[in-house]
């Protein structure tokens, strides 16, 4: 029992350390009320009168500017990153894709339930990780990106960023996505290191989507819901066997006082 107190309290007081913000996450509101921080994120939520082409769907209450999406749209890289990093550049089809995943990235304000604390980067403080995208998301998103060239299957880690412009690793050489990832499901979970985590349409958790009609309410709203009152629950749990750790700590001292 004492070990088990002592770990608990350490892990406890893990999370609670200097700078880590999301361990003050204590209500449904603080989940879903939050934006992922980012140099060019809100704090929180906002609504915009409209955002731009693919990152429309988020206007009603966006992480993001009309004009950052404007930017993402046009810009031929995003913080210095390099799409056409193989002599062979992305299709249309392929990224439109990459700028519809990047609006979530920029406009999501779904992902409290999934952001963790991350060190030593310039362009945010946090990320997400393993939010549940739905298997024909992914699939979709695949087949339009199959027959494009990359040379890593890591966008996140692997690249050279000596030239300050993410530049293909030494060694390595370009290949199709088809070649690289082998499968759909293979590519959005390691593409950017794991931000996703694809999932079957019918989950009983649910599951993501990067659009939707304009008139509809965001899909990933009930599933980002859903999951903030779980992390809710399992942290009231957690505190029920703090508090018991405490009483075991305070009787144990009583017996050595006498």
């Amino acid at each position: 029992m004492l070990s088990f107190c002592f770990i608990l309290v350490l892990v406890v007081m893990l999370g609670t350390s200097y700078g880590n913000r999301l361990a003050g996450l204590s209500t449904l509101d603080d989940y879903m009320n939050i934006c992922m921080d980012g140099i060019i994120h809100k704090d929180k939520p906002t609504p915009e009168a409209e955002l731009f082409q693919k990152c429309t769907p988020w206007k009603d209450r966006s992480c993001c500017t009309k004009e950052i999406t404007e930017s993402l749209h046009i810009n031929a890289t995003w913080y210095n990153f390099n799409w056409n990093h193989c002599p062979q550049p992305l299709s249309p089809k392929c990224k439109g894709r990459f700028q519809q995943d990047l609006c979530f990235y920029e406009c999501s304000p779904n992902v409290g339930p999934w952001l963790v604390k991350v060190d030593g980067m310039k362009i945010r403080k946090e990320r997400f990780v393993d939010v549940p995208l739905c298997q024909s998301e992914c699939d979709a998103w695949w087949e339009d990106c199959r027959d494009d060239f990359t040379c890593t299957d890591n966008w996140s880690r692997n690249f050279n960023w000596t030239t300050g412009t993410s530049q293909c690793p030494t060694g390595s050489y370009c290949l199709t996505f088809n070649e690289m990832f082998k499968n759909s499901t293979n590519f959005c979970e390691k593409v950017w290191d794991h931000s996703w985590k694809v999932v079957n349409n019918t989950d009983p958790d649910g599951c993501f989507v990067m659009w939707w009609q304009q008139d509809a309410e965001n899909p990933n709203y009930q599933v980002a819901k859903d999951r903030a009152l779980k992390l809710l629950q399992a942290s009231s749990s957690l505190t029920v066997n703090v508090s018991n750790c405490f009483f075991v700590f305070v009787a144990i001292l009583v017996v050595v006082i006498r």
